[in-house]
């Protein structure tokens, strides 16, 4: 029986950006399929995630943020000032698109639920892949993570406290019961409990949870958000698409560079692109779908589909710089 949970959540965690968007597909078509998922039911959801990543965690991660702390300040400075600023200005170019115009204020409140939030849970192990440096991808995403709670609601009520009302108090709850508690309650259990057998196989089952949780995510989300999309057409999901590709990539690309910038080596490079590029969109959609929906319900648009497409194409970029020398 475990040689069969951990095989498939190796086959889940190794193709999870497949099952992402197989989810989202069926949901479109089926869209009755996950309208449990919502409310508490998705905070719960996203709170498994997250205890999925501090499983993963070590005393020896969190000596990483001591032990190179101009690394990791410079990483998290990029973290929350090249995605939020570029959301922002990608939500303004956006809104001057005919197609959109009617729609402006919830997919630029949208991208910026992506651009503000954490590192993704996913990007230490596409720095892992693309032979990146893992111990400063583990120290970025932990110091974003914990950051997180103050700095996002900080940054959505500086960058969109003029188009909609932001609960900064309410959204920096939500990040702690979603984000902090779930990722500290998993490290301790992996102190705890981390050298027993029993446990560490576990652990080991914990990659395929993680992405059937986010299937379940993005499910919920197109049936939140599929009468709404039927009814304004493919116009809109392709102009939504090409704002988050636009994001993303532009990330990854930014992120590169203040790595030359600081005169990193290529290893630590490739990671701080990839951590700067790829958001937590699930932490995105859980905040959207929380404190938006009345308001903007359009607005979980990007954070979905930034969940499923953030999965491609880091495994896209990591790969690609697997390939190179520099």
């Amino acid at each position: 029986m475990y040689r069969f949970f951990k095989g498939l959540s190796k086959v889940l965690s190794n193709h999870a950006s497949w099952f992402v968007i197989a989810a989202a597909l069926v949901t479109f078509f089926f869209p009755d399929l996950f309208q449990w998922v919502k409310g508490n039911a998705q905070t719960v959801i996203l709170g498994i995630i997250m205890l999925t990543m501090g499983l993963t965690l070590t005393p020896h991660d969190f000596k990483i943020l001591f032990s190179r702390p101009l690394d990791i300040f410079i990483g998290a400075v990029a973290q929350f000032t090249i995605m939020p600023l570029l959301a922002f200005c990608l939500g303004w170019a956006f809104s001057l698109i005919p197609a959109l115009a009617p729609h402006a204020k919830a997919m630029t409140i949208g991208i910026l639920l992506v651009g503000c939030c954490p590192g993704g849970v996913s990007s230490n192990i596409m720095s892992y892949l693309c032979n990146g440096d893992v111990a400063f991808s583990v120290g970025m995403t932990c110091a974003s993570t914990l950051l997180a709670p103050l700095m996002t609601p900080l940054l959505m009520l500086w960058l969109a406290g003029e188009k909609v009302d932001v609960d900064a108090i309410g959204m920096f709850k939500q990040i702690l019961i979603v984000t902090i508690i779930p990722i500290a309650i998993g490290f301790l259990l992996n102190v705890w409990l981390g050298r027993k057998p029993v446990f560490k196989k576990f652990q080991q089952t914990m990659p395929g949870m993680s992405v059937l949780c986010l299937c379940c995510i993005v499910g919920g989300v197109v049936s939140t958000v599929h009468d709404d999309l039927i009814a304004n057409g493919l116009p809109i999901f392709l102009l939504t698409f090409l704002m988050v590709f636009i994001h993303n990539s532009t990330g990854y690309l930014l992120g590169y560079n203040v790595g030359k910038l600081c005169r990193f080596n290529t290893a630590k490079r490739r990671t701080i692109s990839i951590e700067v590029g790829m958001q937590n969109a699930g932490l995105g959609t859980n905040l959207a779908t929380t404190f938006f929906a009345a308001s903007c319900p359009l607005s979980v648009v990007p954070c979905a589909i930034s969940c499923a497409w953030h999965s491609i194409s880091g495994t896209i970029i990591a790969n690609w710089f697997a390939r190179r020398r520099q």
